[in-house]
């Protein structure tokens, strides 16, 4: 998991592994494993594929 500058995780959401949230999301729900999610409320953008991970290690 990534969390970017500022976001703000409410009390008992849980974050999946290997998922992103954008700098200064508020996130209200609970996120899946492997998206990238941002937005106030923080939303899900789409998922995070193979082909984006190339070359990073998570």
């Amino acid at each position: 998991m990534w969390l970017g500058g500022g976001v703000n995780v409410m009390p008992g959401v849980e974050i999946g592994d290997g998922t992103v949230v954008g700098a200064g999301s508020v996130v209200t729900r609970t996120l899946p494993a492997n998206v990238l999610a941002a937005g106030v409320p923080c939303r899900v953008i789409r998922e995070i594929t193979a082909q984006d991970k190339l070359g990073f290690a998570l």
